[in-house]
């Protein structure tokens, strides 16, 4: 049987890696892909706690974060494509093109 300590590294392995994506790609879809790594990587520690501890607090939790999740995507999403239509090639540095 796979115990929770198991679960827990894997959410830690993707959570590193969404970070390290975070930090070093300068793709805007990228760093939003990256976060939600990051995100998916907490739900799963969320899910393994409340499966040990027997508790509905963090299936919960996981539903919040998923509604915070869809809501950074909506923004995030417009922003990107706000930007791509001014540049092409843009990257997260040229996020001072939205300035008027």
């Amino acid at each position: 049987m796979v115990g929770t300590g198991w679960y827990l590294a894997l959410a830690a392995v993707v959570f590193a890696l969404g970070a390290v994506g975070l930090l070093v790609r300068r793709n805007p879809l990228i760093m939003f892909m990256c976060v939600e790594l990051m995100l998916n990587a907490v739900n799963l520690t969320f899910v393994a706690f409340g499966r040990d501890l027997t508790d509905l607090g963090g299936q919960v939790s996981v539903f919040f974060v998923l509604v915070v999740a869809a809501a950074e995507v909506v923004v995030g999403l417009a922003i990107v494509v706000a930007i791509m239509r001014r540049q092409s090639g843009a990257t997260a540095d040229d996020i001072s093109v939205l300035r008027g």
